[in-house]
């Protein structure tokens, strides 16, 4: 894996080859600042020439809690068994073909745990996708049926001390009590996060924090 960061990802991204759509993959452990640097990443796009890239977020096909909760996957929520990776591959498939005017895609709602459907438009003129989860390099069906169809892929690398850190300040935010943090963290989050580390495919690039 190369290093890199968001100015060079950005310089690599900013000239698609051949007019071609672009799809960039940014994975990495739960807090370890993939939505910050897919933000960033596609505000620096465009700023410089606007409309280049539009953001793909992976929570935005979180199964919902009426399955969650019935199937027993609720206090998992967040970990691959509770994500429809065949809608997320859809949509991809669909925006690599870029065929339709516009694809409609979900957005997760963090403060009410909801994903909105079609909540942004992604239009054809659109030339780098920006999408960004824990698992979209984990090496285990089904999630790496999505590997194809990535043309570029970046791992963030953060220390676990750290990301305990930032997880315990993300669930402070949204009033959680001490023991429900614990479980968060101990029980899902960095659970999830060592997954991520052990079980990605290499990615091209590697951004350390």
């Amino acid at each position: 894996m190369t290093p890199t960061d968001l100015d060079e990802l950005a310089r690599r991204l900013a000239a698609p080859v051949n007019g071609a759509r672009t799809i960039c993959a940014i994975a990495g452990a739960p807090g370890s600042g993939k939505s910050t640097l897919a933000e960033g990443l596609v505000e620096r796009l465009n700023q410089a020439t606007p409309g280049l890239a539009a953001l793909l977020p992976m929570d935005g096909f979180h199964y919902d809690d009426l399955y969650l909760v019935p199937a027993g996957l609720r206090p998992r929520k967040g970990a691959p068994e509770t994500f429809d990776v065949g809608g997320l591959r859809h949509t991809l498939l669909r925006l690599r073909a870029n065929d339709e005017a516009a694809v409609a895609v979900p957005v997760f709602d963090r403060d009410i745990e909801i994903a909105r459907a079609g909540a942004r438009l992604i239009p054809s003129s659109v030339r780098v996708i920006v999408s960004e989860g824990n698992y979209l390099l984990l090496d285990r069906a089904p999630w790496n049926s999505l590997q194809p169809l990535f043309d570029v892929t970046v791992m963030i690398d953060v220390p676990e001390e750290e990301l305990r850190a930032r997880l315990t300040r993300r669930w402070e935010h949204y009033q959680l009590t001490p023991d429900e943090i614990a479980w968060k963290l101990d029980g899902n989050d960095l659970p999830n996060g060592r997954m991520v580390r052990a079980e990605s495919a290499p990615a091209q690039f590697v951004v350390r924090a």
